[in-house]
């Protein structure tokens, strides 16, 4: 028995020795002036100790009126990146000049102190943006789903829908709708830029004529955007009650071989899945910067155990390589090599794309969803760009 104890306590202790060396600590302070004492300060990064990008996840500890502090222990040499917030991202840190920050950086490799100043909050300030929509929109305010918050949906049309009263059109349903069309509306004061996209691809005769309906999101985004009973409460709203409202409302192609989902990040998850699980629905769908397998999240295991006939529809992914990005490219090409295993070709039924020097932020969505347009809607002529 002593033996035992001795050789108990001698590897507990070479344990502990072990995990010393390979663990560092960080210790985050963020000072604000001009916040009132009452006011609360986040940090939201690439780990689950930082919230996993979640803006109210990880709390600082007010350690003094206008200081905010938190110790973090991570593995040597772990490759951190983090903002700063106050519960949302509406209310991130800004740049001294108003502008958005990218992310602090850090490799871990010994203990460290990151002291961040911050002297403008996102909510703080008025910023200058005018209404840039192109077209006509209509509003549908309200929308209540089985299972989930009421939400906004936007319908953008096509530049001749009044002037052509017979034709019928193709329906592109985009997650996120705030985002989409409006800088108004959108989370950080930029937007897709999809209706001026559409608006230059149709006039060019590069794409068909396309409604797009833009479903708005709710605080319970993370959840409805995923593979859980509110994700699939999400899904069945646009399946059972959203796409037949549009089909009677709007002059539509309700056929699937004319509906198609996007999305980006999470809604790029949320956009394969409609697709995947509703193949009798929608024939295409797009997922920009995906979460396709990421920490809790994970799609690929569920394509790896499909079984019967390979799906028939038509699959956009896309990925920049900076920040989070980069960290979502495990994911992204392990579902690239499963699509491939199960029968789906780079060209024809599935369309990979890498954008070099882009980040995880609409101002990148918006430089590429011109390829998304082409790739399902595109004319002849249109689909040469490609």
């Amino acid at each position: 028995m002593k033996k035992f104890l001795l050789y108990s306590i001698s590897t507990f202790l070479l344990t502990v020795n072990i995990q010393s060396q390979d663990t560092v600590n960080v210790t985050i302070i963020v000072k604000a002036n001009n916040l009132p004492v009452d006011y609360s300060v986040y940090v939201a990064g690439n780990d689950v100790k930082l919230g996993n990008w979640q803006p109210d996840a990880v709390k600082l500890s007010e350690i003094e009126k206008g200081k905010w502090s938190k110790r973090f222990s991570f593995i040597k040499s772990k490759k951190l990146e983090f903002k700063i917030t106050r519960g949302s991202w509406e209310t991130e840190a800004l740049n001294d000049d108003g502008s958005i920050p990218v992310n602090h950086k850090l490799e871990v490799v010994k203990d460290t102190v990151v002291e961040i100043e911050v002297k403008l909050w996102a909510n703080h300030i008025k910023q200058k943006i005018e209404a840039q929509i192109t077209g006509i929109v209509q509003y549908h305010l309200n929308m209540k789903g089985k299972g989930i918050k009421p939400r906004d949906i936007i319908v953008w049309l096509p530049p001749f829908y009044f002037l052509e009263p017979e034709k019928r059109y193709p329906v592109l349903y985009m997650h996120d709708g705030q985002n989409i069309f409006d800088p108004r509306t959108s989370a950080f004061g930029v937007d897709w830029q999809i209706d001026e996209a559409a608006d230059s691809l149709i006039r060019k005769q590069l794409i068909e004529d396309i409604i797009i309906v833009g479903i708005y999101n709710t605080p319970d985004r993370s959840s409805e955007y995923a593979e859980n009973d509110t994700g699939f409460a999400y899904m069945n709203f646009i399946v059972d009650s959203l796409k037949p409202f549009i089909d009677k409302n709007y002059r539509t192609l309700p056929g699937r071989k004319y509906t198609a989902t996007a999305g980006s990040s999470l809604a790029g998850l949320i956009s394969f899945m409609l697709a995947w699980e509703h193949s009798d629905i929608f024939s295409m769908t797009a997922c920009l910067s995906p979460a396709l397998k990421i920490r809790r999240y994970n799609f690929v295991d569920n394509v790896s155990s499909s079984r019967g006939e390979k799906k028939d529809i038509k699959i956009y992914i896309d990925n920049g390589d900076n920040q989070l990005d980069d960290s979502l490219q495990t994911g992204v090409n392990e579902m690239l090599n499963e699509l491939k295993s199960k029968g789906f070709e780079q060209g024809r039924d599935l369309y990979f794309y890498k954008d070099i020097n882009s980040e995880h932020s609409e101002k990148y969505w918006a430089r590429r969803i011109w390829r998304v347009l082409i790739y399902f809607f595109g004319t002849e002529k249109g689909r040469s760009l490609l």
